[in-house]
């Protein structure tokens, strides 16, 4: 075993050094996801009484509970573990599963791991220095919030910090997992995604139905045990042994698939190509590589869509008389009432998160192109405009489909104003082009640096989620293009300037993009 492990400690060093920039960046949002609440929530529920009534109200919302799930304690640090538990669950396991992929099975994508393991470097050293890398990330998380929530109760703030990090490595496993059975990255993304949003939606209707998160549903998700170690409400440290039993038996498992196959080979074996005539283009072929991510945000789109919609009415409820949340929603949603608020910024919500599809799509590009599959195509007669185009026009209709599948959702979930709510999913576009436009320019101007993309979507995606609650500047929240769009449904007239404003700089950044890819060299 010890010579199946050579190797891991150089391995490790180069994927940190690899994850200078990504993964303190992930380390800081999922951080300041929570660490941002405290105050927030004292501002809202400045008093016991308050915060008695809200524990009240949520026993009685299903909706709302599907959502943040069950509130066990009155305290600013129970509010702070419910409001942000589950998200920055979520958000650790994507930052775990993205790096464990990344120094895994791309690294075998892309012929990189072949020629380390020719050198002394041991069978499951990849595997163990990925694992290693996401440890990392997950206990700087951990620490940190440790630390910051420190002052509401050393006891809760260590079990949430403990909790947030267990929650990523058992989707850093599970990626571990995916990476030995799939043929490619992106397969390996795609399943382990599936798994944590299947997570959640588990977690989600086991606590519907429980006012107290007993659910035999929300014990099967991991996101689940998150919630049930109950942070600053009596504790239950045992609960962190679920987590524990759960990464030794992925990992393990992750080893013994790793030492029976060979560099670069999988165990799901790769389906024949499509009948020949199918893929007479480069749009075509583009199609066929992204339709799979496509039809999974789709759905993703749809069912949360859905989801949002039928918890208008508990939104409603859950604000009541409370000025303070009535304010935080309307500054996001806009003054036309609080359930047209509250549907407004859902649909703003979908938008931010259409964001980070886009981004994918577009760097998609970037990937063809290290992983020298782009080559042979552009070797024949199709031009390098028309490849990206291919993938460009996949991005940008892709994120207009999701949107208006996100907004079908809302309107039947709500049961009503179906109309509206499309129009208001859609009316998000123009922003989340211009990031979309960004990416491209990016790939095509400094390939080097397009990773930064996902930067500009996270800072849309922060300044949307917790600005309005931390009341930033108006400055700053216009830094994202998502503060200039209308306000729908319930805008008295809709603002065709700012739509069209920002679709025409989308356009000019996705042409200045195209241009800057013809001029440049492609990856050797």
């Amino acid at each position: 075993m010890k010579n199946q492990l050579a190797g891991t400690g150089a391995l490790l060093r180069l994927a940190l050094r690899r994850d200078r920039v990504m993964l303190p960046v992930w380390v800081a949002v999922v951080s300041l996801l929570v660490l941002s609440m405290p105050a927030a929530l004292e501002s809202v529920y400045a008093t016991p009484a308050e915060r008695s009534r809200l524990v009240v109200t949520m026993g009685g919302n299903g909706s709302l509970r599907a959502l943040y799930g069950p509130l066990f304690g009155d305290s600013v640090g129970a509010l702070t573990a419910w409001r942000s538990g589950v998200f920055a669950g979520l958000l650790a396991g994507v930052m775990s599963l993205v790096i464990v992929v990344r120094h895994t099975r791309e690294e075998e994508e892309t012929g990189r791991q072949e020629l380390l393991c020719a050198a002394m470097v041991g069978r499951r050293a990849p595997l163990t220095a990925a694992l290693l890398a996401a440890l990392v990330a997950n206990g700087l998380v951990a620490l940190v919030v440790t630390a910051g929530l420190a002052g509401r109760g050393a006891g809760g703030a260590a079990a949430l910090g403990l909790a947030l990090g267990a929650t990523g490595m058992v989707f850093a496993g599970l990626a571990g997992v995916a990476a030995q059975l799939t043929e490619s990255a992106r397969l390996a993304k795609g399943l382990a995604g599936a798994v944590l949003g299947a997570a959640f939606v588990l977690r989600a209707a086991g606590d519907a139905g429980s006012r107290t998160g007993s659910s035999a549903l929300t014990w099967l998700s991991p996101v689940g045990w998150l919630e049930h170690v109950r942070a600053f409400a009596g504790e239950r440290w045992w609960v962190l042994a679920l987590f524990a039993g759960a990464v030794t038996a992925q990992v393990a498992a992750a080893y013994a698939l790793a030492g029976r196959r060979d560099v670069g080979m999988s165990f799901l074996p790769a389906r024949p190509g499509p009948a020949q005539g199918r893929l007479g283009s480069a749009g075509a072929l583009a199609w066929r590589l992204q339709r799979g991510s496509l039809a999974g945000w789709s759905l993703g789109f749809l069912v949360a869509g859905a989801v949002f919609g039928g918890m208008t009415d508990g939104a409603t409820e859950l604000v009541g008389d409370n000025e303070r949340t009535r304010e935080i929603i309307e500054r996001m949603g806009g003054q036309s009432g609080i359930a047209d608020a509250f549907l407004a910024t859902m649909a703003g919500m979908l938008g931010l998160v259409a964001a980070l599809y886009i981004v994918s799509a577009v760097l998609r590009l970037g990937g063809e192109e290290s992983g020298q599959r782009a080559e042979p195509l552009l070797a024949h007669p199709v031009g390098r405009l028309r490849w990206a185009g291919g993938h460009l026009a996949v991005a940008f209709a892709g994120s207009a489909l999701i949107l208006l599948l996100g907004g079908l959702g809302l309107g039947i979930g709500r049961g009503q104003g179906v109309a509206a709510a499309v129009g208001a999913t859609l009316a998000q576009l123009p922003a989340v082009w211009v990031i979309g436009a960004v990416a491209a320019l990016l790939y095509g101007a400094a390939p080097r640096y397009a990773v930064a993309a996902w930067a500009v979507a996270g800072t849309a995606l922060a300044l949307g989620w917790i600005g309005p609650a931390l009341r930033l500047p108006e400055a700053v929240m216009n830094l994202s293009p998502f503060a200039h769009l209308p306000k729908l449904p319930g805008a008295e007239a809709l603002a065709w300037s700012p739509l069209l404003t920002l679709t025409a700089l989308a356009a000019a950044l996705m042409c200045a993009g195209l241009l800057a890819l013809r001029r440049r060299d492609m990856a050797a």
